[in-house]
């Protein structure tokens, strides 16, 4: 949610004679919460400093399931979910309340925390067969750990809402006991409608409550969850088509606490984490009802595999591609999918936001061991191309298609009304050309609100082609500035990507120049990637990407100042300002790479990857330095576009790093630092 204002605190005592006896110091800030069920939609909503926040985060499990818990892996992770504009990660009461420093990184990175107590459905009092219905087996220990808990995390301004337990409530006697430990302040209770309690008298010293500032909830999907009676009613947690998720019917209730999909993650991955036996890929079995079942490998079945088919509802979306030759191409198909579905399922929601929806968390964010049941990253802390889909459709303000109706509609989350923008739609296709163009009027966006703009009729004109590319930009009418730039690849009713496999033998010429920062082991990378099979239109504003940043991010271009980089052109450089500040040294200027090509078209699907660089590769070594932070990846060019990509990461000592792109139609690896 953009730069936080934190402040620290310092307490020391010092014994007369003796000095300094201990000190304490802490992080914290000045915010307000609220939080109640919205009348309209039936879910619930947060306010923070009195604006309504549209809630799209996600369920944290934990971060290692040998609890190696680090703050460097904390910091990596928190930093990774607001990479992918997430405002709440929920704390799962399947896991724990984790160290401080996750909690300080959520403060830092401006994450929401929903925090649950350790009670679970499928082990207190739910399940097949039903587990134990008193739950844990010392009421009396489980309260003492839980009014500790309270103690460490209540002065963190991330931590936003108690909950009782997972798809089930404390036994009585602890949810009773919660819920008066957890009683709100007068203060808090008037802009808190669920806040109200009877429990003991008011009082109005905050120093007699353990928290009093917080809202109480006694179970996931009670309250303004789910259906807000506690029946198992979040979820589904498997493959979609993309275009349900904007339909009405797809979700019944306000807020979804779970929903759940596919998580494959890269080939390299699978090849670090399983034996040879676990690098063969799924059987597709062809059923009578002429959909598709999968049937992986019993190592991946262990490691919870989520089918990219659901037979009778779901064809195979990985076979739209074409049939899989290896476990190289399964998994680079699965990108595709992966970044098309969590793209769509936020989009979707997001569609709807206030008319039906107040929030949703996806399950799940990331694995703590090498599972492979939804995830955006692995849990070697390397990203999957959905990833990417949910930055795209996370950000404040978005440009989206909504694939149920084919109408543009654009996002405003921010407190702020967005004037005199417009949308520009065009759409290219395999041979590289542009046969539909079109630009919107000028537009007006309320804040906190979806709008929905122009159709995207291409699909509706004459001889439309069956596989298609679609840029979306909004962008500002008075300088052309781009606020928000999105990339679809569709196909008519009925069809298929099958043609995206010949696609692949077309390869369009790259430039790619290049900035890099040192300081000790860390790098900082700016990377310009043109896609050079057509010049650039200078009467055409928009062929560069020249983002404005609205939410407080790193790279935001507030300086006027230029240098040289590509072809002559002026390109403002506040990153590289902000960089050569901070790091100590520059390596070898600015460097020039060309990837040769065939011929004209779209860069299809690129992304980068960091490996460290050895003269001596053993076939099938894992070679990647991770983690590595991406202003985005997975991202594709149309002819004469230009993007910026800016890159950080750490390599350890010794090491020299390379950097790789890689892409779906440029399949040989090209080393670009």
């Amino acid at each position: 949610m953009g730069k936080q204002h934190l402040y620290n605190v310092e307490i020391t005592v010092n014994v007369k004679g003796y000095g300094e006896s201990d000190t304490w110091s802490h992080h914290f800030g000045f915010r307000k919460i609220e939080s109640h069920i919205d009348s309209a939609t039936g879910g619930r909503i947060f306010k923070v400093n009195d604006q309504p926040i549209f809630i799209r985060g996600g369920n944290w499990i934990l971060s290692d399931g040998l609890l190696r818990l680090s703050k460097e892996r904390y910091k990596t992770d928190i930093r990774f979910h607001a990479d992918m504009n997430f405002n709440m990660m929920r704390c799962w009461g399947g896991g724990l309340a984790e160290r401080p420093e996750f909690y300080h990184y959520c403060d830092l990175y401006g994450l929401l925390v929903w925090q649950e107590f350790w009670i679970t459905g499928d082990c207190d009092g739910r399940g097949d067969p039903v587990s134990n219905p008193d739950g844990p087996l010392d009421h009396d220990l489980f309260l003492l750990c839980a009014r500790d808990t309270i103690k460490l995390l209540r002065n963190h301004p991330s931590l936003a809402l108690w909950v009782g337990g997972n798809e089930q409530v404390p036994p009585p006697d602890i949810n009773a006991a919660l819920k008066n430990d957890l009683q709100l302040h007068p203060y808090y209770m008037n802009s808190n409608s669920s806040g109200t309690s009877t429990i003991t008298p008011v009082i109005k010293d905050p120093s007699q409550y353990l928290d009093g500032t917080r809202v109480y909830v006694q179970g996931s999907m009670w309250d303004g969850f789910a259906d807000g009676k506690g029946d198992f009613s979040d979820g589904p947690y498997e493959i979609q088509n993309p275009e349900d998720f904007f339909k009405h019917d797809y979700y019944q209730y306000g807020f979804n606490p779970e929903v759940g999909n596919v998580g494959m993650p890269v080939a390299a991955t699978i090849r670090a984490t399983m034996p040879p036996e676990g690098w063969q890929i799924p059987l597709f079995k062809k059923l009578s009802n002429g959909y598709i079942e999968e049937v992986p490998n019993p190592i991946w079945t262990y490691h919870k595999y989520i089918p990219y088919s659901k037979p009778e509802k779901v064809h195979d979306q990985i076979l739209l591609y074409g049939k899989p030759k290896d476990l190289d191409d399964f998994c680079l198909k699965a990108q595709l999918v992966n970044y098309v579905q969590y793209r769509a399922l936020l989009e979707g929601y997001t569609s709807q936001m206030w008319s039906k929806y107040t929030g949703v968390l996806i399950w799940k964010t990331q694995n703590p061991w090498t599972g492979l049941r939804g995830q955006f990253y692995d849990h070697l802390l390397d990203q999957t191309a959905g990833f990417y889909g949910c930055r795209s459709a996370a950000e404040p303000i978005h440009v989206q298609l909504n694939l149920a109706t084919y109408s543009v509609e654009v996002v405003n989350t921010t407190s702020e009304e967005l004037s005199n923008v417009a949308i520009e739609a065009s759409v290219w296709d395999l041979e590289g050309e542009c046969p539909y163009y079109k630009t919107s009027e000028k537009l007006t966006v309320p804040p906190k609100k979806t709008i929905s703009t122009l159709e995207m009729k291409y699909p509706k004109s004459k001889n439309p082609k069956p596989v298609y590319f679609l840029l979306l930009k909004l962008y500002d009418v008075s300088d052309s500035r781009i606020y928000s730039r999105n990339f679809y690849w569709l196909h008519l009713t009925g069809g298929d990507y099958k043609l995206l496999e010949s696609f692949r033998e077309r390869r369009p010429p790259l430039k790619i120049t290049s900035l890099t920062f040192i300081k000790g082991l860390s790098y900082e990378m700016r990377m310009h990637i043109q896609n050079t099979s057509k010049k650039p239109d200078s009467n055409a504003p928009l062929y560069r990407n020249n983002f404005i940043r609205r939410n407080g991010s790193c790279d935001e271009l507030d300086s006027a100042e230029s240098f040289d980089l590509l072809d002559g052109e002026k390109h403002e450089i506040s990153l590289y300002e902000k960089i050569r500040r901070n790091f100590s040294r520059e390596h070898n200027k600015a460097k020039v790479s060309e990837v040769n090509g065939t011929g004209k078209g779209v860069a299809f699907f690129l992304h980068f990857s960091v490996h460290a660089s050895k003269e001596e590769n053993k076939k099938g070594e894992d070679t990647r330095i991770l983690p590595v932070h991406y202003s985005d990846n997975y991202f594709s060019l149309v002819p004469g576009e230009v993007m910026t990509v800016t890159i950080s990461f750490e390599v350890p000592p010794g090491v020299t790093p390379r950097v790789t792109l890689h892409g779906w139609n440029h399949h040989d690896v090209h080393t670009v630092l």
